[in-house]
């Protein structure tokens, strides 16, 4: 694996949107006990059925500690899916991979190249949700090396996979609130990380949203509440309570949307994903989650508000993989959603266990383009 010195817009590589057509989908197998509840048992059948969903549209490959190399082939190989699912072995903190594994960038000529950013567990010791986050941070490098592709690594830039979000001409939607915030990149401005997101991205317009999702403890990435679902097209997670917290976040969201263009000059279009109604974390959902832990960053209290949005869903070849929340908005979501992209199928899957952890099912997958 060769580690460049240059940057994607240097030789010509960019971000391509998250429909284009992907050689597979990377995840990370979960098993932090001091995370995920019953000894991380109902995560990993969580995981598994996004997988083996995925695995209906295109082939996927779960990164899985040493210790649970048997019990995750158990899992996803119990039987055959259309597409393969891969294990490898690989030690990771957490089981994040939009934000560990490579942000994949392509050439017009198709090549396929990795940036491998700086990653500091959603903020390091100021509000991080780990103390120990070595393994995540070498995830990206792994994944590239196990491809043979070339990597892009930015030692002076920390971001996270879920805190971008593209529409593959140029544009690129970020949140204030994770982006500047000082526990990332304090020593630099907006226009200094707009420069290293151009340099990385190879993006002409950044739209700045002001707020994420309420609670959301990534500190609030784009993708819990605004995506492209096209060119031109923005889904916007949306509630019309007005009492909610997130009425204003979404208000502001729209406003900045409403005015701005996007890199070809279009208005967008935006199109409001209600969301579910409000979850709250149950004591006996935390009670078997391991109290010792070096996870000094990170709080599961009993009644505190879960970030659950729609918006988390993922794109593959075909298809839209789609949490669900046993509410009345599931398939009033899904309805749109398939609307957005009528050439793909809405799979629905459960969502509470991944969202117990801290996000759902756009956070716990990273598609890489297909190669020439």
């Amino acid at each position: 694996m060769q580690t460049l010195i240059t940057t994607p817009r240097d030789d010509g590589f960019y971000m391509p949107a998250e429909w284009a057509p992907h050689a597979q989908t990377w995840m990370v197998w979960p098993e932090r006990t001091d995370n995920w509840r019953l000894g991380a048992q109902p995560a990993q059948a969580a995981f598994t059925e996004v997988a083996r969903a995925i695995a209906q549209f295109e082939p996927v490959t779960m990164l899985v500690s040493v210790r649970q190399i048997k019990n995750a082939i158990a899992h996803l190989q119990a039987s055959p899916t259309p597409h393969s699912i891969r294990v490898v072995e690989i030690a990771t903190d957490d089981a994040w991979c939009r934000d560990t594994g490579p942000t994949f960038v392509v050439n017009k000529q198709g090549d396929v190249r990795g940036c491998d950013w700086t990653f500091n567990a959603w903020g390091g010791l100021d509000g991080g949700l780990y103390s120990s986050w070595a393994h995540d941070d070498a995830v990206a490098e792994k994944i590239l090396q196990l491809e043979r592709l070339p990597r892009y690594r930015t030692p002076d830039f920390i971001l996270e996979g879920g805190a971008i979000h593209v529409d593959g001409e140029g544009t690129l939607l970020v949140t204030e609130q994770c982006l500047l915030n000082k526990n990332r990149n304090p020593n630099m401005n907006r226009h200094a990380i707009e420069e290293k997101l151009r340099a990385y991205l190879n993006v002409e317009k950044i739209i700045w949203l002001p707020r994420g999702i309420v609670n959301d403890e990534t500190d609030e990435h784009v993708d819990n509440v605004a995506c492209f679902a096209a060119p031109g097209v923005v889904l916007l997670a949306w509630t019309e309570d007005r009492n909610d917290p997130q009425f204003a976040y979404s208000q502001a969201a729209l406003n900045v949307l409403m005015r701005e263009r996007d890199a070809k000059g279009r208005e967008l279009k935006v199109i409001k994903l209600p969301l579910p109604a409000n979850m709250f974390g149950r004591a006996e959902e935390y009670a078997t989650i391991d109290s010792v832990s070096d996870n000094e960053g990170m709080t599961r209290e009993a009644n505190t508000r879960l970030a659950g949005s729609y918006i988390n869903f993922y794109i593959c070849n075909g298809g839209l993989i789609v949490p669900k929340f046993d509410d009345p908005n599931d398939n009033v979501a899904a309805a749109l959603l398939a609307d957005a992209f009528p050439n793909h199928r809405v799979v629905q899957v459960p969502g509470r266990e991944i969202l117990l952890g801290g996000g759902n099912i756009h956070c716990i997958t990273q598609q890489q383009p297909v190669s020439a």
